[in-house]
């Protein structure tokens, strides 16, 4: 378990315990946060042109939709058919984390090039842990050059993995100066996805140097109740008016019709 400071290790408690506030002002608030998520690899193009057309709800747009790389194209066409704001994500290096630098790269400049305005890369987190720190930040950096000045960089840290309060600190850090635009907790795809705990510890990282990354939650986020209690630990944090499309995302598939049925 990781331990944090008395500060955000006080507000992840009164978050956790608080009944959270959900309802209809939750619902478009969350919404808009939303990267909708189709990552198997059973996937058509069938079911991303589903997945788009979700993306449009009642309650406006979600964020983005997140694919494989090879659906980026068909996404990008898709959505722009339907003259739709919502965002390409597509996936890194996913989901161990265990690709090459060159490989890595590749699939980044290849999903941008198809279409693609985000990118959710998988920090090598095996090799960080390992104590392959500069190999590990050398993918970060690589992807950060393909995705030049205009695509945004997710790093997906796969906060489950670590132990150490320390450790996770210093990852995030050093991700942040290699280029990340957010930090991502979880690919979703190991035993532990996002946790308050972990959150907090992202949160208090982000908002030590300055605010300017953003903070995507992913990993069994399936309730409105659990994306009520991010959001509170992220206006705890960083104060109500900084969250928004472009510093937090909540990456989800099921937790949409939970927060259609609060409308």
């Amino acid at each position: 378990m990781i331990e944090l400071g008395a500060n955000l290790a006080a507000m992840a408690e009164r978050v956790e315990k608080s009944g959270p506030v959900t309802g209809p002002a939750l619902a478009r608030r969350a919404v808009e946060l939303l990267d909708l998520t189709c990552l198997e690899e059973s996937a058509s193009e069938a079911t991303i042109a589903e997945l788009c057309l979700r993306g449009q709800t009642p309650l406006g747009p979600v964020a983005g939709v997140c694919v494989l790389p090879r659906f980026a194209g068909f996404a990008r066409a898709t959505l722009d058919r339907a003259g739709s704001s919502i965002r390409v994500v597509s996936v890194v290096n996913f989901p161990d984390g265990d690709d090459n630098i060159a490989r890595a790269g590749e699939q980044a400049a290849r999903a941008i090039a198809d279409g693609a305005e985000e990118i959710d890369l998988v920090f090598p987190y095996r090799r960080y842990l390992a104590g392959e720190e500069e190999e590990a930040l050398a993918m970060v950096i690589a992807c950060r050059a393909m995705c030049g000045p205009d695509a945004t960089l997710k790093v997906i840290l796969e906060t489950g993995s670590f132990t150490a309060a320390s450790q996770l600190s210093a990852a995030a850090r050093a991700v942040i100066d290699a280029g990340a635009d957010f930090l991502k907790t979880s690919t979703g795809r190991t035993s532990k996805g996002a946790t308050l705990t972990a959150t907090a510890l992202l949160l208090g990282v982000i908002h030590d140097t300055g605010g300017r990354t953003g903070i995507k939650v992913s990993g069994g986020i399936r309730e409105a109740a659990a994306a009520a209690r991010y959001l509170a630990l992220a206006d705890a944090i960083m104060g109500p008016k900084w969250v928004s499309p472009s510093t937090v995302r909540i990456g989800a598939s099921a937790l949409l019709d939970d927060l259609l049925a609060l409308a």
